[in-house]
């Protein structure tokens, strides 16, 4: 933290005074000395210039110094400069008023250098203090803000919030979540053929895109694994048609991934049912699910063709009053054996339904 030299402002009517105070603060070796010859000057000069203390007068025409020290401290912008009140000896009583209403310490006339050099020097002192304890908790902030940051990009919103309610995010078992996988058809052959910053650049842009439909859409991103990512309906927050609302984003997200820069094709799958969610690790954690729902979602993601989405029966049944699709049969998958699957072409009476329904089987 670099630390400024201080600004003093010598508030005070006679220019002798002025001169005195002036001469004497030099000598001490504060080099940034302004003067002002009456109230309305010195908050003239404060609102356009900082400064750290005042010297300032009790009795001057016109504005006095109580009234000067009223409006220095009603101000946000200048109620942290310290102030001295400057009086005669017969003036005790206005010192202390003008104590009660926010000055840090006094001065009496004549000036005694010793004095004053004390004084100043303490009230400089606890200005700085005060700048400093300012300075810290800004950085406190900025560094809290940098933690949220980084933990909105580790865990869903939801989980955040219950991280930093209770210092945890419990695992749970949910009976009802849609699970959706999208991958890029050819991804690893494009690698293999594109410098690594054209691919991460543009890998980057759509994941992105992604993540801002899955939000729009109420749903949470929970992790990308390669070119896959990964996002769930209903797992931290109930939603009465997780699946309906997983198709809506998959056709958002394959809309986009055509029209952005290479325009790779995406295919998606979709299964719901019972997953387990918690936080895995303790240096690199992560939210993760775990259980056959996200294995099966997976699966079905692989037999997907390019621009489409596929879903299990399970899935299926959930939407097909709101959706036009067709059945693509038995399909076999890795470790599940047979299992019906369906693609589906949107939702009825979208413009993109017609086409699709045309090509189908």
């Amino acid at each position: 933290m670099n630390e400024p030299l201080p600004v003093i402002l010598v508030v005070d009517d006679n220019e002798d005074n002025r001169y005195l105070l002036t001469r004497r603060l030099r000598r001490l070796g504060y080099e940034t000395v302004l003067t002002a010859d009456d109230g309305a000057e010195a908050l003239e000069m404060v609102s356009k210039q900082p400064v750290d203390l005042m010297l300032l007068d009790v009795l001057m025409p016109g504005m006095n110094g109580h009234q000067v020290l009223q409006q220095l401290k009603a101000c946000p912008a200048s109620r942290e400069i310290r102030v001295i009140m400057i009086s005669a000896v017969d003036e005790i009583e206005s010192v202390v008023r003008g104590i009660e209403l926010g000055a840090d310490d006094y001065l009496l006339k004549p000036f005694n250098p010793v004095v004053l050099g004390a004084r100043v020097g303490a009230c400089l002192e606890k200005k700085r203090l005060r700048d400093r304890e300012a300075y810290y908790l800004e950085e406190l902030q900025r560094e809290r803000r940098r933690a949220d940051e980084l933990l909105q990009a580790i865990l869903p919103p939801s989980a955040v919030a219950e991280l930093k309610a209770t210092n945890e995010v419990k695992p749970r078992r949910i009976e009802d979540v849609t699970v959706l996988f999208s991958d890029i058809v050819g991804f690893t052959r494009y690698c293999d053929c594109h410098p690594a910053e054209q691919v991460m650049s543009e890998l980057r842009t759509l994941v992105d895109a992604f993540e801002d439909i899955v939000e729009a859409h109420a749903m949470e991103k929970i992790k990308t694994i390669g070119d896959a990512f990964l996002a769930t309906a209903g797992l931290l927050h109930p939603m009465e048609n997780g699946v309906l609302a997983a198709v809506r984003c998959a056709g958002a997200m394959i809309d986009i991934s055509q029209r952005l820069k290479p325009g790779w094709a995406v295919r998606i799958g979709i299964h719901s049912g019972p997953v387990v969610a918690g936080i895995m690790g303790r240096r690199q954690y992560s939210f993760d699910l775990w259980g056959d729902t996200v294995n099966t979602a997976a699966r079905v993601t692989s037999h997907a063709e390019g621009g489409s989405i596929l879903m299990s029966a399970a899935a299926w049944a959930q939407v097909r009053h709101y959706c036009a699709g067709h059945s693509r049969g038995l399909v076999e998958l890795k470790g599940k054996g047979a299992l019906e699957l369906f693609e589906c072409h949107g939702l009825l009476g979208s413009p993109q339904i017609r086409q699709c329904t045309r090509q189908s089987p």
